[in-house]
């Protein structure tokens, strides 16, 4: 059976920026389109970064939003903790905000690639695919139209959730190596039993960390790349 995936490299930022180049390189064949780069504004760049995403952009590579400053101020909810804990570590900044927080934090997300003469991806991924608690109307009236969780990607226009199996990487230690593998076989047996893309998430280390030679292996699995409008 065909399989389609949407391919995505997280934590585009400034400090990352010799490791997203590395892997820009290594998927070279794939069409730019088709690898959206999730870019966190509230960073320290410079004029020379910025050019270089503007070089990016130029080639075709998509730039999303990712958060404001992929950091959060220490947990304020219990559930905050625990997400911390377990999942996101400190990345996860939505998740103490309330809805009004959620929603000026992604306006200036979407409001700095304006300012920066860069052209945002209709996509928005919270850090640690995190949303937070906002309403539907409230995701409505935001610049983004697709906002990425765990479990798929949300339409804020049709007021659809998409539901897209997802594989990543993210394997620092034995244990998140050990399940990331069973999480990225299950979603792909998914993917294949329902007919739905697969999206694959990269982040920049990965390829420094336990799983880095699957990465590359992943993508060419695919026979058919998209980009996230193609959703529609």
């Amino acid at each position: 059976m065909a399989l389609s995936g949407l391919v995505s490299i997280h934590d585009v930022m400034p400090e990352t920026r010799d490791r997203v180049t590395e892997l820009l390189e290594r998927l070279a064949d794939v069409p730019p389109a088709a690898v959206t780069l999730l870019v966190v504004p509230g960073r320290d760049w410079s004029g020379d970064d910025l050019d270089w995403l503007r070089d990016l952009s130029a080639r075709g590579y998509p730039l999303a939003g990712h958060g404001w400053r992929h950091r959060c101020d220490p947990p304020r909810t219990l559930h905050h903790r625990l997400h911390s804990l377990f999942i996101s570590r400190d990345v996860a900044e939505h998740l103490s905000l309330d809805s009004t927080g959620i929603a000026a934090l992604i306006q200036d997300c979407h409001r700095w690639f304006v300012e920066h003469g860069l052209t945002p991806s209709p996509l928005y991924v919270p850090p640690a695919w995190a949303l937070g608690r906002i309403e539907p109307q409230a995701l409505a009236a935001l610049p983004f139209r697709y906002f990425e969780t765990l479990g798929g990607v949300y339409d804020a226009r049709e007021r659809r959730f998409i539901r897209l199996p997802l594989v990543g990487f993210e394997a620092d230690t034995a244990w998140r190596a050990w399940s990331l593998n069973l999480f990225n076989r299950a979603n792909l047996a998914m993917a294949l039993m329902a007919g739905r893309s697969l999206r694959i998430s990269i982040h920049p280390q990965d390829l420094y960390y336990k799983l880095g030679g699957q990465v590359e292996a992943w993508v060419r699995r695919l026979d058919r790349t998209l980009d996230y409008p193609a959703l529609a």
